[in-house]
């Protein structure tokens, strides 16, 4: 009898959704909240600071459409802030840039985590295409007795393990980054020291959605592994 999906999966994955929708929330509310909290200076401007405070000259700045698409090219050696970010003096503007100047800066500085997590980018892609592909093909030739099936299947679960992986080392990437960012934001000055729990709302809602992330793909790998043996335990 070919396995369908059921109930469980949701049994499993459903206290990361739901931390993924309260970090959302989270996220939204802090960012708009903040955003009328105005600061000495716009989004770029604080990057730039910090970037030439620590003699990372190189690294450009550029402005990219988008809402929340912000993020550092360690390949281009390029920060890309969105047009909210990039051009808005508020703490929200300048949390966010600082954030991601701390990524120019973990690169610079060749932060472990970071470079392992560079060099895990690849397997992570592949992981999260091939992987899922392998996991559900490998899963229904299991539950129908199809010999090669849990092979199939083993092989899914080790494949999508790479994307767990890459999770898990992308944590303490993101909180160093955010630890970084509000360092070198009360040392330059650019916010001061009452000021910076304004950035820290920012900042710490969007540790969160990491979290929600990385515990979605723990706990989806949990539930292929809890399959695969309910499958091999027929053998």
């Amino acid at each position: 009898m070919m396995w369908m999906p059921d109930f469980m999966y949701f049994v499993f994955v459903a206290p990361a959704l739901l931390l993924a929708v309260v970090a959302q929330a989270m996220v939204r509310s802090a960012y708009e909240k903040m955003s009328r909290v105005p600061a000495s200076m716009r989004g770029a401007e604080a990057a730039r600071r910090i970037l030439d405070a620590n003699g990372l000259h190189d690294v450009q700045i550029e402005q990219i459409p988008g809402e929340l698409s912000d993020h550092y090219d360690p390949r281009g050696k390029v920060l890309r802030l969105s047009p909210n970010v990039y051009g808005v003096n508020s703490m929200a503007a300048v949390g966010i840039a600082a954030h991601e100047a701390g990524h120019a800066l973990q690169d610079a500085r060749h932060y472990a985590p970071l470079v392992i997590r560079n060099l895990a980018v690849p397997a992570a892609s592949f992981g999260s295409s091939i992987g899922t592909i392998l996991l559900m093909v490998g899963m229904v030739m299991a539950f129908s007795m199809i010999p090669l099936g849990k092979y199939v299947f083993l092989l899914g679960i080790i494949t999508f393990g790479a994307t767990v992986l890459f999770q898990l080392i992308n944590l303490p990437v993101e909180f160093d980054a955010s630890s970084r960012a509000k360092s070198e934001l009360i040392a330059l000055g650019i916010v001061s020291g009452p000021e910076i729990h304004y950035v820290s709302k920012v900042l710490n809602a969007a540790a969160l959605t990491y979290v929600a992330a990385t515990l979605q793909a723990v706990l989806t790998l949990a539930y292929y592994i809890f399959r695969y043996m309910q499958a091999t335990s027929r053998d």
